[in-house]
């Protein structure tokens, strides 16, 4: 009986406690130190990143980039530049008469791609 109500004070006592909250993450972003390094913060707001390109697999499904964190579908704006091409790794922006390429940045050492 001295077991069972030690076993049940124990219970009372651990349930009486608030549960540690954790915060939530997000199961899509890269574990830590798999991010590419840092540009220089100066120039790293005058260069626009490609972070990921969606591209549906039947003919003429849904293309959409993300640069900077900003999800745009081919032919949308971004930051004055239209989106005039989206392929596997590679967004064309053109502004009048200047094209600018953003490529996704390339594989980390250690990683291989998926076979489909």
């Amino acid at each position: 009986m001295k077991h069972l109500t030690k076993t049940v004070l124990a219970c009372v006592a651990l349930c009486g406690l608030p549960a540690a909250a954790q915060p939530l993450q997000d199961p899509t972003r890269p574990p830590a130190g798999m991010d590419r390094i840092a540009l220089d913060p100066a120039v790293q707001r005058d260069v626009p990143r490609l972070q990921s390109v969606l591209i549906a697999p039947h003919a003429g499904g849904r293309h959409v980039a993300v640069i900077d964190g900003e999800t745009l579908r081919l032919g949308e704006f971004y930051k004055g530049a239209r989106i005039t091409s989206i392929k596997p790794g590679e967004v064309i922006l053109m502004r009048g008469n200047a094209r600018q390429v953003l490529r996704m940045d390339a594989p980390l050492s250690g990683m291989t791609p998926v076979a489909r």
